[in-house]
């Protein structure tokens, strides 16, 4: 019952911190500054990746994964 709320707040701080760190990175160098909006799509899918594998990794190691 508690469990299912945890897992949503722990997968967003996740998909926030590696928001977060990604946006340190310069995609500028790799893609075609041109066309902003396809860096900023790779940084979301890139962070929402990063965030889901940080989060299965932090429910798996916890106590909450035999619930």
């Amino acid at each position: 019952m508690l469990y299912a709320p945890l897992q949503l707040i722990i997968h967003l701080l996740c998909f926030a911190a590696s928001f977060y760190a990604l946006s340190a990175v310069r995609f500028e160098r790799f893609c075609d500054v041109r066309k902003p909006v396809k860096i900023q799509v790779l940084l979301l899918l890139l962070s929402m990746g990063l965030g889901y594998l940080a989060a299965q990794l932090l429910l798996n190691v916890t106590v909450f994964n035999g619930l």
